[in-house]
């Protein structure tokens, strides 16, 4: 669906990575991005606020049609821990979103999470968080993986920054050190069998969200807090230059927990929103080390290698999946255009811009920018559609379900914005 065809208003950037005769930036082209991403955001935030809480029992809905309307009252506590977050950051950190609604909103979310999202494991005595719950907050399914954690851990830690509370602080560092147990030292605790055929692997997910959670846990915090989580921060980035393959040329979904190329479809698996995605990680880590060589290793291939076969050179936008060798991927949306890998790319290349001056990498900023902006909105009824056809015609017009919340599209214009303020506030 093309702007046009939508109705809405067509922002574009098309010239936002000219250059003048001193080499400087089109200060207006960067302005005039920077009013549209804060429109957006304002507009995105709006959305949620009016439509996604439950008055009545707490905590978020998600599943949330075009008009806003709720289809489904299932809550999923991946999204219910990046809402509250998302809310808290916003409240914490950008002036006009400090409002009393929206506190209450993070309070109300935390309060769910806490006394529902936690499932016991039996005689352990360990901790589970449950992946669905009903509305009321009865536990509906746990996956085995480590992500509802994640999320539950994001959720305190930044609420316990706006509250106060430091017991909420501590209830998310025990929940971490539960997290490194399972990835690092006994994974049974995660429910999954140890079946003979089932090869251990290194999903990139994994690390990246443990050192997504170090950042979390370690921001403006004092040296003691920074020295406990640097060997893990290390760790995870070891863990995530091992899918570095193809003698530097692809960044494969999957590896072994040696780093080696596994096998079939899963060993060939192409992901470029989350390559794009880990390389802002590697970045924002790079610069916190002052270490040179992970930022151009973040860019270079985090960032370049995704985009060059990410990119549908036909149709604009970025494949969901890939397969390294050509093949046709089994996962059957993989030609779709989703709202979060362009979220991704948008943040890592504007950061990466935004560090090295190289304007190539504004100009690639630019081109996702324009291609996001012109197909994921919907200017009509508020927030971004999520799922497009290869074509970019919107094939799923639902704003949220159990996996699109309050969470890709707010962090991405709120880390857009934000670059932008910093890099217009040093225009000379």
């Amino acid at each position: 669906m093309t702007a046009r065809q939508s109705g809405r208003r067509c922002w574009t950037v098309s010239t936002l990575h000219c250059v003048g005769p001193e080499g400087t930036m089109s200060v207006l082209k960067l302005e005039e991005c920077r009013e549209r991403i804060r429109k957006e955001l304002d507009n995105t935030v709006d959305f949620w606020l009016k439509y996604s809480h439950d008055p009545l029992h707490g905590g978020f809905f998600t599943c949330i049609g075009r008009d806003g309307k709720v289809y489904d009252e299932l809550k999923y506590v991946w999204l219910q821990g990046r809402q509250v977050w998302m809310y808290c950051r916003l409240y914490r950190t950008v002036d006009r979103f400090r409002k009393p609604e929206i506190l209450e909103a993070a309070k109300a979310g935390g309060a769910f999470l806490r006394k529902f999202a936690r499932v016991s494991c039996g005689s352990s005595g360990k901790w589970k968080c449950a992946f669905c719950l009903t509305r009321d907050g009865k536990a509906v399914k746990i996956q085995r993986t480590i992500f509802s954690e994640c999320f539950y851990i994001m959720a305190m830690d930044e609420l316990s920054r706006v509250i106060g509370d430091e017991d909420m602080q501590l209830e998310a560092e025990q929940m971490m050190e539960q997290l490194i147990c399972w990835v690092r030292v006994d994974s049974s605790g995660l429910g999954r069998p140890q079946l003979p055929g089932d090869v251990p692997a290194n999903s990139m997910a994994v690390p990246m969200m443990l050192l997504c959670l170090v950042q979390q846990l370690t921001e403006g915090r004092g040296p003691e807090v920074i020295q406990k989580y640097r060997e893990l921060a290390s760790w995870c980035v070891q863990k995530i230059l091992q899918h570095i393959q193809r003698e530097g040329t692809a960044i494969l979904e999957n590896v072994s927990v040696e780093g080696a190329e596994l096998p079939g479809c899963q060993g060939r698996l192409l992901n470029p929103g989350h390559a794009l995605e880990a390389g802002w990680f590697l970045l924002q880590f790079s610069v916190e080390q002052k270490d040179e060589e992970l930022q151009r290793t973040a860019i270079n291939k985090f960032m370049e290698l995704p985009y060059q076969y990410g990119w549908d050179k036909e149709h604009g936008g970025l494949f969901y999946f890939l397969d390294v060798d050509g093949h046709c991927p089994t996962q059957l949306e993989w030609s779709m255009k989703l709202w979060w890998p362009h979220c991704e790319a948008l943040i890592a290349f504007l950061m990466a811009y935004s560090q090295t001056k190289k304007p190539e990498l504004l100009e690639r900023f630019s081109k996702v920018y324009e291609y996001t902006f012109s197909h994921f909105p919907d200017v009509q009824r508020g927030e971004w559609f999520g799922y497009l056809t290869q074509g970019g015609k919107v094939a799923l017009d639902f704003k949220g379900g159990p996996f699109k919340g309050f969470f890709h599209v707010p962090r991405c214009l709120y880390m857009c914005e934000r670059i932008l303020d910093d890099m217009l506030a040093n225009k000379d």
